[in-house]
């Protein structure tokens, strides 16, 4: 087959057709297709009843199985799967070891990755970044510029928070749960606790009154939201 070259299988009912191309070790099986101008490359397994489709390339070590979609320019790499019925679309990227399952979707510029899940209904999409140890599920939406990191478990509205942008450097801080912290902070390049965030304002902005009222704002937002007053 013109689309299938190197070592890579096609195996089943698996179809690739259109401008598709099956490259290098990869294996499409079951009744899996990838279609339009999509590439499956490295060691990439799909299978199941997945479609991989548009421009979208699944490569390394990835696997997109079950019911899973992958479709317009996004990239799944590395040992990430998608699964179940998740659909990962526009210019998102899932990578790493980062898995999306269930009927979760991302999409827009959103980025996956670390060991981060995304499960059940959950969505991530904008410029949302979700990596580290995140879990995001249940009906959680992930957007915006947010940034969820560390061992975040965000599985609704009340789990995450996202304020901004900053008059100082136009960035975003989102607060959100983490097993670990109880709260973390991400903002820029800090991320740390609530009582840390504040120190790391104080020091940051000590000449400049308007930037600092602004973040002690961003903090008291926090501590309502998250019901922290020690």
């Amino acid at each position: 087959m013109k689309n299938v070259l190197g070592n890579a299988q096609v195996l089943g009912d698996a179809v690739v057709s259109g401008n598709a191309q099956v490259l290098g070790d990869a294996v499409v099986s079951g009744k899996a297709q990838v279609l339009g101008d999509a590439v499956v490359s490295g060691k990439a397994r799909v299978s199941g009843d997945a479609q991989v489709f548009d421009n979208a390339q699944v490569f390394g070590n990835a696997e997109v199985f079950g019911n899973a979609q992958v479709l317009g320019n996004a990239l799944v790499s590395g040992n990430a799967w998608v699964s179940g019925n998740a659909q990962v679309s526009g210019d998102a990227w899932v990578r790493d070891n980062a898995q999306v399952s269930g009927d979760a979707i991302v999409f827009g510029n959103a980025r996956v990755s670390g060991d981060a899940w995304v499960r059940d209904n959950a969505q991530v999409f904008d410029n949302a970044l979700v990596s580290g140890n995140a879990q995001v599920s249940g009906n959680a939406r992930i957007l915006g510029n947010a940034q969820v990191f560390g061992d975040a478990r965000v599985s609704g509205a009340t789990d995450i928070l996202l304020l901004g942008p900053a008059s100082s450097s136009n960035n975003y801080t989102t607060a959100h749960k983490d097993s670990v912290m109880g709260v973390r902070i991400n903002c820029g390049c800090f991320t740390g606790t609530i009582a840390e965030f504040e120190v790391a304002i104080a020091r940051t902005h000590a000449n400049n009154d308007v930037f600092r009222k602004e973040y002690i704002a961003f903090a008291a937002c926090i501590r309502a939201k998250f019901q922290i007053w020690d």
